[in-house]
């Protein structure tokens, strides 16, 4: 019941428009209602009322008739329409407040998180579950109620025309209500399992579609339609399941409900017979037992979609709960001005409480406009290093401060919007060449994004592309090489323009070539910067201020090039290494 309670804090904002769609349903379902009455009036007094003449009775018979179209053609519809407007209008915008505070969430979940859950199943639970809660408000809160209503007012009607036969067709309504709650008990739990399974296979999917080059480039594709055969058998069981229970319950439900109208149409046939009841009352009396059962199979439809909602329900809001490791201090303040003065103080870090440290007692101070490469093996911590900065996690012992103020004190989005950072495998979206630099600087200019462009050596290639900075380059930026993403990343960097710059392996993905043309922009984007980088090649940061060389999560050496290449120790070795193995493929 705490995810009904919880979700109705979203439908509150529109209680107003679901209440009037209420009451358009009352009249739009009401209407219906009079047909009964209408038969009754019909078949007692016209067809055997005999003391009017044929005349007389054709002229009633018509009357009636042109009341009745001027209710149902000119008033009717524009009811209809505007319950099915409003209902759709008023669900639609619940769900997109869901979803809009759903992306929210998202957004502040943490490395950490994504790092341990798959794609597919957040985005299962913000399209499918949140979709599948719309029964819910729908079924739920409008057409429930309008059912009822309807009920009710079929009872009162049938009240007025005959007491006993009124309770001889409500007769069976406990036995009804026993076999829904026994059945529908447990229809959410497996609803539950259902929509799970369901992810699974999504998540799988989601997987597959973006890794399709390793499965052709392994010729794989036999072994994975056999692994996606059990992650589909797997959710057909599940649904099997489910489909089971839930046809249990219809079938118990429609027998009550089709014994109902039996019971009826003896006991009525039994009054006529003894002169007890009108033939245009017992006639009127089926009409509205089909009024009054209908409603009641509707019912047992959106028990078993209300039912499903609640299981959707709890899955949404289960995701919802997800707890932040990244957040705010309380008294967080805004990080306005860098001057870039970065210090480690005896930092250690884990990625959970049960594992090893990834890094061990690292101090270091770092003076606004240094250039610091952090180098060594890898699985040393160096990428973790930087990923402390910006608060992509948090360190498990220690402080890092900035500008003399420990991190953790500043709003992270005010820390990361003074940070700019090049991953080793950056992520470009599929919309076009500009809207990805700008990426960096949304509000930038044209002019502004063509120089961040040539900055980071990225205009010509831009500019050979088919439709230029317009060009889409798909998801993941697959269109484009492995160089050319870089450098548009790069070209972020260069439009966002801050104080601290992290450039993790930022010249991995780029040959010689290109790496030589973007070593020069990096150096002067550099400049009166606080910059961190992390390298592969070690030839590429020799012009550092210190290069940090990192084992096993510690800090063995420190050092200019010069002065690490003078000592000979782990630095001048692995230095040494790839000098040599440069050079052998070079006369290769």
């Amino acid at each position: 019941m705490n995810s009904i309670r919880r979700y109705l804090q979203f439908v509150k904002p529109y209680r107003v428009q679901i209440l009037g769609t209420i009451m358009i349903g009352v009249i739009k379902f009401g209407i219906p209602l009079i047909i009964p009455m209408l038969i009754k009036y019909v078949v007692d007094d016209i067809i055997n009322n005999h003391s009017l003449a044929d005349e007389a009775k054709i002229h009633k018979l018509m009357t009636m008739l042109g009341a009745m179209i001027v209710i149902f053609v000119i008033l009717r519809p524009p009811i209809e329409y505007y319950r099915q407007y409003f209902a759709q209008w008023t669900s639609s915008k619940i769900l997109y407040d869901i979803r809009d505070q759903l992306y929210t969430h998202i957004q502040k979940l943490s490395f950490r998180y994504y790092a341990n859950t798959r794609a597919g199943e957040i985005i299962s639970r913000v399209i499918n579950d949140v979709e599948q809660t719309k029964t819910f408000v729908i079924s739920g809160l409008m057409n429930l109620w309008l059912d009822i209503a309807t009920i009710v007012i079929a009872i009162i009607i049938m009240f007025s025309m005959n007491v006993k036969l009124t309770i001889v067709s409500i007769l069976l309504f406990p036995l009804y209500a026993i076999s829904v709650r026994y059945f529908f008990g447990n229809l959410r739990k497996f609803t539950r399992i259902r929509s799970q399974a369901l992810a699974e296979v999504q998540s799988y999917l989601h997987e597959r579609v973006q890794g399709m080059p390793v499965i052709k480039s392994f010729a794989i594709e036999d072994y994975e339609q056999t692994q996606f055969d059990k992650q589909n058998k797997n959710f057909l069981e599940k649904a099997l399941q489910h489909t089971s229970w839930n046809a249990k319950a219809f079938s118990a439900v429609n027998t009550i409900t089709d014994i109902a109208p039996l019971i009826v149409i003896g006991y009525s046939a039994y009054l006529v017979i003894h002169h007890d009841l009108s033939l245009g009352t017992m006639v009127a009396f089926f009409a509205y037992i089909d009024k009054l059962y209908n409603p009641l199979r509707r019912l047992v439809n959106s028990s078993t979609t209300i039912t499903q909602s609640f299981a959707s329900m709890d899955r949404v809001f289960e995701f919802m709960d997800e707890k932040y490791d990244i957040v705010d201090a309380p008294n967080a303040i805004d990080c306005t001005t860098v001057n870039g003065d970065l210090s480690f103080e005896k930092v250690n870090f884990s990625y959970g409480a049960a594992e090893e440290k990834v890094l061990k007692n690292i101090s270091l101070d770092v003076k606004k406009g240094e250039t610091i490469a952090l180098v060594g093996m890898s699985g040393g911590g160096k990428s973790t290093f930087v990923s402390l900065i910006p608060r992509f996690y948090d360190v498990t012992e220690g402080r890092i401060i900035l500008d003399g103020v420990d991190i953790r004190h500043f709003k992270v989005q005010s820390l990361r919007d003074k940070i700019g950072v090049v991953f080793q495998d950056n992520i470009l979206f599929s919309e076009s060449v500009k809207e990805n630099i700008l990426l960096g600087k949304p509000d930038a200019s044209d002019e502004e994004v063509i120089q961040a462009a040539k900055a980071a050596n990225a205009h010509e290639f831009i500019l050979n592309l088919t439709e230029g900075y317009n060009t889409r380059v798909g998801e993941r930026g697959v269109k484009l090489s492995g160089g050319q993403k870089q450098r548009i990343a790069i070209a972020r960097v260069f439009l966002k323009n801050p104080p601290i710059l992290i450039l993790d392996e930022a010249t991995s993905a780029l040959d010689l070539e290109s790496e030589h043309l973007i070593q020069e922009s990096l150096e002067e984007l550099a400049k009166d910067r606080t910059t961190f980088i992390v390298a592969h090649r070690l030839s590429t940061i020799t012009h550092a201020n210190r290069i940090v060389l990192i084992e096993h999560g510690e800090i063995v050496e420190i050092g200019s090039h010069e002065e690490l290449m003078a000592k000979q120790g782990n630095y001048y070795k692995l230095f040494q290494v790839q000098q040599l193995d440069q050079k052998e493929k070079t006369e290769a």
